[in-house]
């Protein structure tokens, strides 16, 4: 639990506790909180709820959660997510963690939920932890692909995030494990993709083999003399390459012209449709991009390699997934932690007290908070 409940004084904003000590000398009072957003999200409201029932606990106090939506759910700005009603000094000095645990997920969550839902049939894993600022987010946003990914599973029957990269937060995704073979250090290290790719089956010889091919630029050079090297892997379709070609240079055998080649072949109306200018670069530009899974796939199933697999990441945000599901782009495997919110402002949670040992009040402006206000009077 972080924090521990005789840390929270630390990490409170100190007008929380200067109230905290006024209700206590002046009388306490039954307060009812609203926790709201100013965006849409998709609710993810555990991490938050699971701790203050743990801080209730040990201040062996009641603080009653009413919970206005599944987790998962769609939830509309200014939407009351739940409600909070106990002691007033036991809760008001809880407010600046348990908001830190519910705005980021929401929004993380709903980031999530829309790359899953672009593209139902790939497979996500999520790879945002090295890009999260400590242990706290990176459990906070595994937590949130995980939901977001769930809420796409029930809705569109999306496949969804399979799986993430670290082993503290697995257990989300309902695995034992982390997944994951190899960064670029490795190749590096190897001096060769192939040598890279030898080394990693030898010192793990058991289940798939990712192989990523963009260190030397050589992505189809290098992919086919992995595929010749494991043909029995490849045949079972347990071989997969890795495409993270930076957005500095295009993918080997391609350049402008070329792209533009690749997507007439296979997707001729791509280009004529009206496309944004990142769209046009995702489709035809640099880095991964439809022309270039393409051209891998191509070149692959030309090869003689049809099972082998292709996982895409670099830069895979909820827009990117769009227009790679606009082409219907031959992708196997996502890996992106690119569903951290990039508006960290719209992550902000924030609530309100509603009421006072049952007497409605709420500062003017915020009315549309009140019970009483809520459809059928109940908030339903």
């Amino acid at each position: 639990m972080r924090p521990d409940p005789s840390d929270i004084a630390r990490w409170t904003d100190s007008y929380f506790l200067k109230t905290k000590a006024v209700v206590a000398r002046f009388g306490e009072v039954r307060a009812t909180y609203a926790v709201f957003m100013r965006r849409p999200a998709c609710y993810a409201p555990r991490l938050m709820v699971e701790w203050i029932a743990a801080v209730a606990k040990a201040r062996g106090v009641e603080i009653a959660i009413e919970a206005r939506h599944q987790e998962g759910d769609w939830v509309g700005a200014g939407e009351p997510l739940l409600y909070l009603s106990g002691p007033m000094s036991q809760i008001c000095d809880l407010e600046t963690l348990y908001l830190q645990k519910l705005g980021p997920p929401s929004v993380a969550a709903y980031e999530a939920y829309r790359m899953c839902a672009a593209l139902p049939n790939v497979r996500f894993i999520a790879m945002d932890a090295r890009h999260c600022a400590g242990l706290e987010m990176a459990e906070m946003m595994a937590y949130a692909a995980s939901v977001g990914s769930a809420a796409a599973r029930r809705e569109v029957g999306a496949i969804g995030f399979v799986g993430n990269a670290t082993e503290a937060t697995a257990h989300f995704f309902g695995n034992q494990a982390s997944l994951g073979t190899m960064p670029h250090a490795l190749i590096g290290y190897a001096g060769s993709t192939l040598r890279a790719a030898e080394m990693f089956r030898e010192t793990h010889p058991n289940g798939d083999l990712t192989v990523l091919v963009d260190y030397y630029g050589r992505e189809i050079t290098d992919g086919l003399a992995v595929c010749r090297r494991f043909p029995d892997l490849a045949v079972a379709g347990k071989l997969a390459l890795r495409l993270d070609t930076h957005g500095g240079r295009y993918v080997e055998g391609l350049d402008p012209a070329a792209s533009y080649t690749v997507l007439e072949r296979f997707v001729p109306r791509a280009t004529r449709q009206y496309r944004t200018e990142d769209e046009l670069r995702w489709l035809v530009g640099t880095g991964v991009t439809a022309a270039a899974i393409f051209h891998l796939r191509a070149t692959l199933d030309g090869a003689g390699f049809p099972e082998v697999r292709i996982v895409a990441s670099s830069g895979f945000s909820a827009a990117k997934c769009k227009v790679m599901a606009s082409v219907n782009a031959p992708i196997d495997v996502i890996g992106t932690g690119s569903f951290l919110p990039e508006d960290w402002p719209e992550t902000y949670a924030t609530a309100d007290i509603v009421a006072y040992d049952g007497r409605e009040s709420v500062k003017l402006g915020r009315e549309f908070l009140l019970k009483s206000r809520r459809p059928n009077g109940d908030g339903r």
